[in-house]
C-alpha cells in the first residue's frame, strides 16, 4: 500500500486485520470521504486518508514504515499519550497536601506520562458503526501508583469518522482516588501527503490570543504571554515557513497557545491547517483550554516513514489539544485534578475540507 492509495476497505463496519507486534489493526471510513487505521498499541492514529480538491486521498498522517512497538524520536506518532499529556517539571506534584513523585525521562522532567505511559500499552478495543458514524472505542486500565500516579484509572477513547467528513476523538476516565489526567492525541499531519516533503508551505491559524513561554528544557518559564508583536502571533492564516522565519521561535514551534474562549463544555476552532498545493483543510475543534504546536523542529531523518522517506525538519505539524503543560505546579492554571465520583471527559475534532 503505497500512501496515496486506499487503504483496501471500500466501507461497511470497521475491519480488524490480523494481529502484529502493534496490536489489532483497525481500519474505518466511508465510501468517497476519510478512512482512517487504527492501532491498538498506544490507541493510536497510523494512517487517514484524506481526499484533496480533485478527490483523490491520500495519506495525511506520519508514522514509521516499522509497525512493531517504537521507541525513541517514533515513540509518540499518532499516539494517545497519558496519564499527562506534555510535561511536569522534574516529575514532581503535590496533590491535597502529599508529595508524588513520577518516572522521568526527558531532561530529567515527565513527558507524556513517563516512560512507561499509556503510548506504549495495548488497549482494547471493540468496533462502532451506524449510518453516520463508523469507529472503534479503546479501553484501559490505568493501576494506582502506574508511573508514580495516584488512583486506579478506567479510559476510554472513542475514535470516529463521521459521514461528512470529520474525525471525533472523544476522551473519558474515572478514579477511585484522586489523580492527575490529562489526554490527548499525538499524530503528526502533513496535508500534501505523508513523505511528500515539510510542511512550510503550509499556512496556519490558531484563535490564541496568549501563549506559555518555556525555557531551554520546554517548562514554561511564568505567565501567559500575549502573541501580539511576537512569533506566536498566528491569529490570521500565515505559512509556516514565514511564521517560523520571524525572530523568537529559534528551532520552531513546541510551544502551548492558551485558547480563547474557553468554557471546558463547548466546541470551539482552536486552529486550521490548510495546504494550498492540494487543497486539504483541517479545521480542529476542542473543548481543551490549550493547544502544544510542533513543528518538528528536532526530527533528523532517523525515522524512515511509512512511504520510506525518512523524516526530517518540519516533515510533520501536531497540534494537540490539552491542559497546560507543568500545570499541577501552577496553581493559575486549569486544573487537572479528577477525583472519585466525578468524570474527566474531553472532546477533539478534526474537520477536513477542500478549498480550491
Amino acid at each position: 500500500m503505497t500512501p496515496s492509495s486506499r487503504p483496501p476497505f471500500t466501507g461497511g463496519p470497521p475491519v480488524c486485520l490480523p494481529g502484529t507486534d502493534s496490536g489489532q489493526r483497525w481500519i474505518f471510513g466511508f465510501p468517497d470521504g476519510l478512512t482512517a487505521e487504527v492501532h491498538t498499541l498506544g490507541a493510536r492514529l497510523h494512517g487517514l486518508w484524506v481526499p484533496d480538491r480533485h478527490g483523490t486521498p491520500a495519506d495525511v498522517v506520519l508514522a514509521p514504515r516499522d509497525p512493531a512497538p517504537t521507541a525513541d524520536a517514533a515513540r509518540y506518532f499518532g499516539a494517545t499519550v497519558g496519564r499527562y499529556a506534555n510535561r511536569v517539571a522534574q516529575g514532581r506534584f503535590s496533590l491535597d497536601g502529599k508529595p508524588y513523585q513520577l518516572t522521568t525521562q526527558e531532561n530529567g522532567h515527565c513527558l507524556h506520562g513517563g516512560t512507561d505511559g499509556f503510548d506504549t500499552r495495548l488497549w482494547e478495543a471493540e468496533s462502532v458503526h451506524t449510518p453516520e458514524r463508523t469507529g472503534v472505542l479503546l479501553h484501559l486500565r490505568s493501576p494506582d501508583g502506574d508511573q508514580g500516579f495516584p488512583g486506579n484509572l478506567d479510559v476510554t477513547v472513542s475514535c470516529l469518522i463521521s459521514r461528512d467528513d470529520e474525525l471525533s476523538f472523544s476522551y473519558t476516565a474515572v478514579t477511585d482516588a484522586a489523580t492527575l489526567v490529562n489526554l490527548t492525541n499525538h499524530a503528526y499531519f502533513n496535508l500534501a501527503g505523508e513523505g511528500t516533503g515539510d510542511i512550510l508551505g503550509h499556512e496556519l491559524t490558531v484563535r490564541a490570543d496568549h501563549y506559555t513561554p518555556v525555557g531551554q528544557d520546554l517548562i514554561p518559564r511564568g505567565d501567559h504571554r500575549p502573541v501580539s508583536g511576537t512569533a506566536f502571533d498566528l491569529r490570521r492564516p500565515l505559512g509556516i515557513g514565514e511564521a517560523l522565519a520571524r525572530p523568537g521561535a529559534p528551532g520552531g514551534y513546541d510551544h502551548n497557545f492558551v485558547l480563547s474562549p474557553h468554557d471546558g463544555r463547548a466546541l470551539r476552532r482552536a486552529a486550521v491547517l490548510h495546504a494550498p498545493a492540494t487543497g486539504r483543510r483541517m479545521e480542529v475543534l476542542t473543548t481543551e483550554p490549550g493547544l502544544q504546536v510542533y513543528t518538528a523542529g528536532q526530527f533528523d531523518g532517523s525515522v524512515l516513514g511509512k512511504s520510506g522517506t525518512p523524516y526530517r525538519t518540519g516533515a510533520g505539524i501536531a497540534l494537540e489539544t490539552q491542559h497546560f503543560p507543568d500545570a499541577p505546579n501552577r496553581p493559575g492554571d486549569p486544573s487537572t485534578v479528577l477525583r472519585p465520583g466525578d468524570e474527566y471527559r474531553s472532546r477533539t475534532v478534526l474537520r477536513f475540507r477542500t478549498r480550491g
